[in-house]
């Protein structure tokens, strides 16, 4: 099975995440086939908005730790954590959310323009859990959305926010009974495609950049903070202490 399923019709683009067996966790070629699936939506002149969603009742737990221990990163140059993160698509992109949004997974629905997510879905940056650090622009949007106090909480332990609070803050656009986000995203989506595909293309890419979520500058400045983490010994061993069920034992280098 492919890791990346689209459906294509009506305007909208859906395209889901396809690895239920490790809660649609990102490796790189999952990434590779999440870009294409992109590049195909901006691509086509028929299609005006895409959702994002994961296949078997959670959207994303992340990058795929257990690749990572072999070496992996799940990125592309210019395009960030599964294609996407760094460089969204011009035109506009919903994240329909169930389950669990963690770590790349959040950071994925975060690089959306509006989040659809069911009651019981959660969000987190659980990266400083695994030593690690939210690189794909967590860090970056999350403070842009919600109060910097909760954003700060959020980041620096690691623990989730319930969809019912991101949705009083403002993270989510529409709160859904479970198993409704999909269908409940794909009715904003009509509302969107309706509307002429110029416009909304064009009205997407200024909100966007008022907004500064794309911001090339904020990813380049990070990376001073962020690099040497992901270089670290803590992180491969976050990365071991994950795959083997266990508690990290952290040094500090």
């Amino acid at each position: 099975m492919s890791p990346v399923l689209t459906d294509f019709a009506d305007g909208v683009a859906v395209i889901t995440l396809n690895r239920p067996e490790v809660k649609n966790a990102i490796d790189l070629e999952t990434t590779k086939a999440l870009a294409a699936a992109l590049d195909e939506f901006e691509a086509r002149a028929d299609l005006t908005i895409a959702i994002l969603t994961g296949a078997g009742g959670t959207f994303c737990a992340g990058m795929d730790l257990k690749a990572f221990s072999r070496g992996e990163r799940p990125s592309l140059p210019g395009r960030g954590f599964g294609g996407l993160t760094e460089s969204p698509p011009t035109k506009p992109l919903i994240a329909a959310v169930e389950g669990w949004a963690l770590a790349g997974g959040c950071e994925l629905a975060l690089a959306a323009d509006m989040i659809v997510a069911s009651r019981d879905a959660k969000f987190g940056l659980p990266e400083v859990k695994r030593g690690l650090a939210a690189a794909a622009g967590g860090l970056l949007r999350l403070p842009k959305i919600l109060p910097y106090p909760l954003a700060m909480e959020m980041a620096i332990t690691g623990d989730p926010l319930s969809a019912e609070l991101a949705f009083h803050h403002g993270l989510v656009n529409k709160l859904t009974e479970p198993g409704q986000a999909l269908a409940v995203a794909r009715e904003l989506a009509a509302r969107v495609a309706a509307n002429g595909p110029l416009a909304v293309r064009a009205t997407k890419q200024v909100v966007a950049m008022a907004a500064r979520y794309t911001d090339p500058d904020a990813f380049a400045a990070q990376r001073a903070f962020i690099d040497p983490v992901f270089a670290s010994a803590d992180a491969q061993e976050g990365a071991r202490a994950f795959a083997e069920k266990r508690v990290p034992a952290w040094t500090g280098a």
